[in-house]
């Protein structure tokens, strides 16, 4: 078995891992970033959800790389696509002209500005990516991770990697287990937690659904894929709690828990609104929500058709957790998935009411060329939920929530690392839970949710931070998981240069205004301006 040293070891190459990596390399730190799957980008890439995002993204609210990362994605369509003068103009350009945000964009495009971003370093020497590849052990002596050994997955060797620092940016917390590092799945308890939206009893295999998503477009001919397997079954799943069989238009609200049957109209023309999660949730319109390329920014038949994201409440799977179960199952569920997204497909070529009268839409094509995954789907299934330490710090609902703090202006904190917003967003869940939509405060990111209480250099660098399963709603999205992840990579630096622990760090107010210093210069936004939550 080889061996590698390095100053940072980075498992889980997500864009919390992508952010820790350029945050370490740029104070000049060595490392290594490992990650599962063909592309790294975590749910911007292989699992294909476009950038979801807060209300003022446009002005302020992002950290200087996360704010590279989406310039860099606007500059790939200008460089490299027949964008209209129009769309070509625009400063503010949204490839997709989708309403989930700003910026709808395809994988790819995210997949190679990150890998533009990170040139430099493997160039140099210094960032060695081992690809794909997942941890397998963890060494731990007095509290310390002493190495972590790593085994590709193409062929199956392992390399043993020892750091100063270990950041776990997966998207399950998978060293955590490994590393024997306490940790919290699923609902806490309203007695540990005090929130209460929590249930009497701690529940820890109650966690949000995976999706395994697509993309499709829609073209002349029949392109009506292969009847699912389990499409019988799948047609017939309806929840309690839906008002529907999953398998169609029909389902609740998210904020209101109503009934709502949205509609789903190829090539919608654009909207007329700007994408504000904070107006609209933007999801009445099912085709234009996560578009992700709409062919009216490209050239007169540069393109055929939009490209769309499905990632809807009816490709919610709810039949169980990846997260501490045995690997046959965690295989079960996964396949599970992939059927129930596949028979929703189905049921659209097949199935879907049209305005004519009719059903069906046999021109919806799956573009797996888009997102390179099995079944012509994304390469991974989007988690919204992992494993989470138990930190120095958590943050909970009474924290974030406007009706309890009864105001939504900032929640602030003296160990700020960077900022954030989303509204508390929880979907569906393994225990049969519906909807939790919960309007938020704005927040700053507390520097002791990076910290676990024990093991003296591991740090969370993405969804496994110190949040609870409510405010994990507001932590999952895209640029709050760059943001912890880049504080992590940045507070892994700063320890090293100042042979500190993070601990250390925490419990010194003059170390952490050094540290919120290192960020500042580094262009990490510590605090909110006069804003109030939605």
């Amino acid at each position: 078995m080889s061996a590698l040293h390095t100053d940072v070891l980075i498992v889980g190459g997500g864009l919390g891992g992508v952010a820790a990596a350029l945050a370490a390399l740029e104070a000049g730190r060595s490392v290594v970033l490992a990650e599962q799957y063909a592309w790294l980008g975590g749910q911007l890439t292989s699992q294909a959800v476009p950038l979801d995002e807060h209300s003022w993204v446009e002005q302020f609210g992002v950290t200087a790389r996360y704010r590279r990362l989406r310039d860099g994605i606007r500059d790939h369509y200008r460089d490299w696509y027949p964008l209209t003068a129009a769309a070509r103009a625009d400063p503010t350009l949204n490839p997709g002209n989708g309403l989930v945000s700003r910026m709808c964009a395809e994988p790819r495009a995210g997949v190679a500005v990150i890998e533009a971003m990170l040139a430099p370093h493997r160039s140099s020497g210094r960032l060695t990516v081992v690809q794909p590849a997942v941890a397998v052990s963890v060494d731990v002596e007095d509290d310390t991770i002493r190495s972590v050994v790593l085994r590709r997955l193409d062929d199956a060797s392992e390399l043993t990697v020892s750091a100063h620092y270990v950041i776990d940016a997966t998207e399950l917390g998978d060293l955590l287990p490994l590393a024997g590092a306490e940790y919290v799945t699923g609902f806490e308890s309203r007695a540990e937690t005090g929130e209460p939206s929590a249930p009497e009893e701690a529940q820890p295999h109650n966690q949000q659904a995976f999706s395994w998503c697509f993309v499709i477009d829609h073209v002349e001919g029949d392109h009506t894929i292969d009847r699912p397997r389990d499409y019988d079954m799948w047609r017939a799943v309806q929840p309690d709690y839906w008002g529907a069989p999953m398998i169609s238009l029909t389902g609740p609200d998210p904020r209101t828990l109503e009934t709502l049957t949205r509609t789903f109209t190829p090539h919608a023309p654009r909207p007329e609104t700007l994408a504000d999660q904070g107006k609209d949730p933007g999801d009445r319109e099912l085709w234009t929500f996560r578009r992700i390329l709409a062919r009216d920014n490209l050239e007169p038949g540069a393109i055929p058709s939009d490209l769309v994201l499905v990632n809807w409440p009816m490709i919610d799977y709810l039949g169980g957790t990846l997260v501490d179960v045995p690997a046959d199952e965690v295989t079960r569920h996964e396949e599970a998935a992939r059927q129930q997204s596949l028979s929703m497909l189905y049921w659209l070529q097949t199935e879907a009411p049209r305005p004519d009268g009719g059903t069906g839409y046999p021109g919806l094509r799956l573009r797996g060329d888009v997102t390179a995954g099995p079944d012509g789907l994304a390469m991974a299934p989007y988690i919204r939920e992992s494993r989470r330490i138990m930190a120095l710090t958590t943050v909970t609902e009474n924290d974030l929530s406007i009706a309890i703090r009864g105001h939504g202006r900032p929640m602030t904190t003296p160990e700020s690392v960077g900022i954030g917003m989303y509204r508390i967003d929880l979907h569906p869940s393994s225990g049969g839970d519906n909807y939790l939509d919960i309007a938020s405060a704005p927040f700053e990111i507390p520097l002791g949710i990076l910290v676990p209480r024990r093991v003296r250099n591991l740090l969370a660098g993405g969804k496994t931070a110190g949040t609870t399963h409510i405010t994990n709603g507001a932590f999952r999205l895209h640029p709050v998981e760059w943001n912890i992840g880049e504080a992590a990579g940045a507070l892994a630096a700063f320890c090293i240069d100042h042979a500190a622990s993070p601990g250390a760090v925490h419990g010194d107010p003059a170390l952490v205004r050094d540290f919120q210093t290192t960020l500042t210069r580094d262009g990490v936004e510590l605090h909110w301006p006069d804003v109030r939550g939605y």
